[in-house]
């Protein structure tokens, strides 16, 4: 995996600099079959359904036979809501059911990564430095910027949330999709023919630790998210304050029974007695719990065991 290196355009139609497209988000391999699970599964949780048809036993009417059984010449018939009459219930239709699959987060990542890869391969991914320079909407100027990048039919436009002039400016374009880049997903960036990312919304999605990186490892790293917003800008983020780490909890103290006493897990011979320190009671070979009695320490005899404390399991109860 290499990066990219793309020109910044800006609205007055001159190059505002140098644009660099991580490898790891624009260029890696490109798994059809698995975008096209996660696409399917992203149309499919589109679905609301909600359709619904009535059985012959949900239509209305129906409840007399039509005519006797016999004796009309006619075929017998029960009810008039039978699936063979008009008006009739519905045979095995459409009932309300959910569409949605389950696909993991990684996959869902791995395709938006692959989409992405292959747009750029193809030199379909642009940035500008902004859609409309001030901070008064313009359809006009948006629709100039966008055209000094070829001709272009159907764009995707991937913008920051605090951009409210460029969202203004393109929102009644027809051949302009906008997207925020928090919800930049597979399926728009395949229907789209060419990608546009605002300089903010490229550092805000290749800078945040977005799950696209994430899911290249099994390891889960923690990145501190971090968006490039204007000094001038309207809503400019401040910078994101780092969290205070948490002090760890001092480890509990453990307590020594002395030489007839025994920690692990493979004691030594003689060492027979289990004890249980969270109810301080000690079990011996004739316990009916004695199997499936985990031993926090060991003794070598009861009479130790009840020096240091504990209690035998059995007292007060009848040994059988």
């Amino acid at each position: 995996m290499s990066s990219i290196t793309v020109d910044v355009h800006a609205p007055s139609g001159k190059k505002a600099g140098k644009a660099e497209l991580p490898g790891e988000y624009f260029d890696v391999q490109t798994n059809v079959p698995l975008i096209h699970q996660v696409v399917v599964a992203q149309l499919a949780a589109a679905r609301q359904g909600t359709h619904s048809t009535k059985t012959r036993g949900q239509v209305r009417g129906g409840g007399i036979k039509p005519w006797r059984q016999k004796g009309t010449g006619r075929a017998r018939h029960g009810s008039r809501r039978s699936p063979i009459w008009t008006g009739g219930g519905t045979v095995h239709g459409p009932k309300p059911r959910d569409y949605s699959q389950r696909t993991p987060k990684k996959m869902i990542a791995a395709a938006l990564r692959g989409a992405l890869s292959d747009r750029a391969r193809d030199g379909q991914i642009f940035v500008v430095s902004e859609v409309v320079s001030g901070q008064t909407p313009s359809t006009k100027q948006a629709l100039a910027t966008l055209a000094q990048l070829g001709e272009l039919k159907k764009v995707l436009v991937v913008l920051d949330r605090f951009e409210e002039v460029a969202w203004l400016s393109l929102r009644n374009v027809p051949t302009v999709h906008v997207l925020a880049v928090d919800q930049l997903n597979t399926y728009d960036v395949l229907v789209a023919d060419t990608v546009v990312f605002t300089s903010a919304a490229l550092a805000a999605f290749t800078n945040r630790g977005t799950e696209a990186i994430a899911t290249e490892t099994e390891a889960e790293v923690e990145v501190e998210p971090t968006v490039k917003a204007k000094a001038e800008g309207p809503r400019a983020k401040a910078p994101a304050k780092k969290t205070e780490e948490k002090a760890e909890a001092p480890e509990a103290e453990v307590k020594d029974y002395g030489k007839n006493s025994y920690r692990g897990d493979k004691p030594p011979a003689g060492f027979d007695i289990k004890g249980n320190e969270d109810s301080m009671k000690f079990h011996t070979p004739e316990s009916p719990w004695y199997s499936r009695t985990i031993a926090e320490v060991w003794f070598n005899s009861a009479e130790a065991a009840e020096a240091a404390g504990f209690v035998n399991v059995m007292e007060g109860k009848e040994k059988k």
